[in-house]
Order: C-alpha cells, then sequence, then structure tokens
C-alpha cells in the first residue's frame, strides 16, 4: 500500500484523496506517477481485491496542482457522480492567490481552446466560440496583501487549466503559475482544490470534503484567512 496517498473518506461507493502537486491525474505518454494508479493500487490492497479492481475517475486537476478528488467505486456511482459534474450539483472550490485586486466577487465567462500540441489553453473571442469551449468561474477575493489577493473560487465548467487561464485573461495571474502569468522561478503554483461537495450517490445525503491546509508556503501570509474557512465558507456565485 502507498503510504503517501492521503484517504479523506471512503465507503463502498467513493472514494475521495487528496492529490499531491505535480502529480498526474491519470496516466499518459510520460509514464510518470498518476493518482489514479495509485488510488487503485489502495483499493486493491485494502480489500484484496483479484485483478484489477474497478475505480471511476469522475473528474481531473492540472497536473501542478493539488486538492481533492473524488473517485467512484462502482459503474452506478461513476455515472451519478458524472451527471452532477454535468449539471453542476458537484461543487468543486479552490483557493489561490492572485496577482493584483480582484473585484470582491467576481464572475468569468470566457471560450477557451487548447492546443493539444503545446498543452495550452486560451480565450478566444466570442465570434469564435464555436471552435472553443465555454468556461465560468465565479469566485470572492478575501484578503489583499502586499499586492497579492487571496480568493476562493467554484467552478461551474470544468476545463482544462480554466482558472489559470480565466484569472490570467482578467489580469489577475496565479502566483507560481509558471505556464500563465509567471513563467520565471521555481514556485510551486499557488492553487489548491480545497473543498468539495457533492450528493452521495446511493444514499442521497449531501456531503462536504474539506482539504488540509494548504502547505504550499505562498499561502502563509494568508493562514487566518484560510483557517476560518476550515469553518465558515463563503458563498460563492449564489
Amino acid at each position: 500500500m502507498d503510504q503517501q496517498l492521503t484517504v479523506v473518506y471512503e465507503d463502498n461507493h467513493l472514494l475521495v484523496v487528496l492529490k499531491r502537486p505535480n502529480q498526474l491525474t491519470q496516466s499518459d505518454q510520460t509514464g510518470d506517477s498518476d493518482l489514479l494508479s495509485e488510488a487503485r493500487a489502495y483499493i486493491e490492497e485494502k480489500y484484496q481485491k483479484p485483478g484489477k479492481a474497478y475505480l471511476g475517475l469522475v473528474h481531473r486537476m492540472d497536473r501542478p496542482v493539488s486538492g481533492l478528488i473524488v473517485f467512484a467505486r462502482t459503474s452506478k456511482a461513476a455515472a451519478r457522480l458524472s451527471e452532477q459534474v454535468r449539471t453542476h450539483e458537484m461543487y468543486r472550490e479552490y483557493v489561490c492567490v492572485a496577482e493584483g485586486e480582484p473585484a470582491q466577487r467576481f464572475r468569468l465567462t470566457d471560450y477557451l481552446k487548447k492546443d493539444e500540441e503545446a498543452n495550452m489553453v486560451r480565450v478566444i473571442p466570442g465570434y469564435l466560440k464555436a471552435e472553443g469551449k465555454l468556461a465560468i468561474l465565479n469566485g470572492v477575493c478575501l484578503r489583499q496583501i502586499d499586492g497579492r489577493s487571496l480568493c476562493a473560487i467554484r467552478l461551474e465548467t470544468g476545463r482544462a487549466h480554466q482558472i489559470r487561464v480565466q484569472m490570467a485573461h482578467s489580469g489577475h495571474p496565479l502566483v507560481g503559475d509558471h505556464r500563465y502569468g509567471h513563467p520565471e522561478g521555481k514556485e510551486q503554483i499557488a492553487l489548491y482544490g480545497m473543498r468539495l461537495t457533492l450528493t452521495h450517490p446511493t444514499t442521497r445525503e449531501r456531503m462536504v470534503f474539506m482539504a488540509p491546509m494548504p502547505e504550499n508556503p505562498i499561502f502563509k501570509p494568508f493562514e487566518r484567512d484560510l483557517r476560518g474557512l476550515m469553518n465558515t465558507w463563503p458563498k460563492i456565485g449564489e
């Protein structure tokens, strides 16, 4: 069993885990370690599953980003959780540190187009929207210190690099994002999937999961605000 895997919650239908920064969500051509394979190995060893245990991927997270991810342990759970993603019933909420001073409350609506070869995403004008995908997020600016802002963000859509691209396009790139806005330096991106809300696929209970405090030092000046979020999460986009 991989002791690095941080399990936040598990039952016969769900497995909620904490993705590490710079870890793939699922395997790719690089052959690097990925969270899905690690979580599957955990299930196989803990429950002594013969053969390859089922574990359904419901949503993804960019490689540099850390935070909460839910996997489905049955195909029925996978279908129901995927439907929650589609209908926005599942809330994926992040904290980030952005450059500048965004509005206290903001909503970003853009059309994004991905260059698969370069693995880059850009905002395209509305008249080209047929070539891209609609991306919507809502955010709240919680604190501003020394020209940087702590924001809480809820995704309405789940596009590749979405928060990073939309925040950079709005003039507030994320600190430590070397692909969008911060090409120099070695800081870890200041984006963390801190809160996940979903409806249990069988009991229909509404469930809220909170990640532990982020270890990224960029968040350190905002520690008091982050601890406050553990108790009271702001209403975003409501």
